[in-house]
């Protein structure tokens, strides 16, 4: 079905693996659209209720693949037509997404684990914003992540520098929400992934679309749009199990309505 990704789907959870092992994964116009569709279809597909995304081989993606480019680029237009796209839809999911992090995300690669809502790194994984080494500006995201996920001052050291950032420091950042062994990765993101599927969906989605817009947001906005999903979520399927599952003394079983 795909050229540069794997896709498969199991106990409610979707699985893209960046598939182009010989080049580090590194992102081309094919896999950015590859990339694009199967997270159209992880959104429209009621029966996905959480998204891994990792890398086959020893990276889990290296950027753009600039071998892959000739002649002068517009790298203007490549973010807007390929880049961009990719990430406000991974962003706008109402269903959590996790990075499984198998190994080096450099450049667009780490903007792209930057914005799943969780990354769970192999001991063996490394982060580095490498677009200063070439002298480019960080892309597809990773002025916006990084700041809100590790503060101005280190976002700005990690950006201007470039240097590589290892697992457990990424941890101690706060860059990653854990770290395990390599050969436990997939095995542990599955686990975590399906924890996250048996969650009440339409609350996580909630969650995520307004926590969200509230860096830009005045208190009195937040509060009135903490009670409109606070409405939406009490009318929900999985309100009424959890509240009856709290009652009864049992573990909730929910089914993202």
């Amino acid at each position: 079905m795909y050229e540069t990704i794997r896709y498969e789907f199991r106990n409610g959870v979707a699985r893209i693996e960046l598939h182009r092992p010989d080049r580090l994964n590194a992102f081309t116009e094919t896999m950015n659209q590859e990339i694009l569709d199967a997270l159209l279809a992880v959104e429209k597909d009621k029966a996905v209720r959480a998204l891994i995304i990792t890398g086959s081989g020893r990276g889990f993606s290296a950027g753009e693949d600039l071998k892959a480019a000739s002649g002068e680029v517009d790298f203007g237009e490549v973010l807007r037509s390929r880049y961009n796209p990719m990430i406000k839809k991974l962003v706008g999911i109402e269903k959590p997404t996790v990075a499984a992090v198998n190994g080096t995300a450099a450049g667009a690669g780490m903007s792209l684990a930057l914005a799943c809502d969780f990354r769970i790194a192999s001991d063996e994984a490394i982060f580095i914003q490498a677009f200063v080494n070439i002298g480019l500006v960080p892309d597809s995201g990773s002025l916006y992540f990084l700041p809100r996920l590790v503060g101005y001052a280190k976002a700005l050291e990690l950006a201007v520098l470039g240097e590589k950032v290892k697992a457990d420091d990424a941890l101690a950042l706060g860059l990653v929400t854990k770290v395990v062994p390599a050969a436990e990765l997939e095995e542990e993101s599955w686990r975590f992934a399906e924890r996250l599927a048996a969650m009440p969906t339409k609350a996580i989605g909630l969650i995520k679309r307004y926590m969200q817009r509230s860096f830009e947001t005045r208190l009195d906005q937040m509060l009135e749009w903490e009670a409109f999903a606070q409405r939406t979520a009490g009318l929900t399927e999985d309100f009424r199990e959890g509240v009856a599952a709290f009652i009864e003394k049992r573990r909730p079983e929910f089914r993202g309505r």
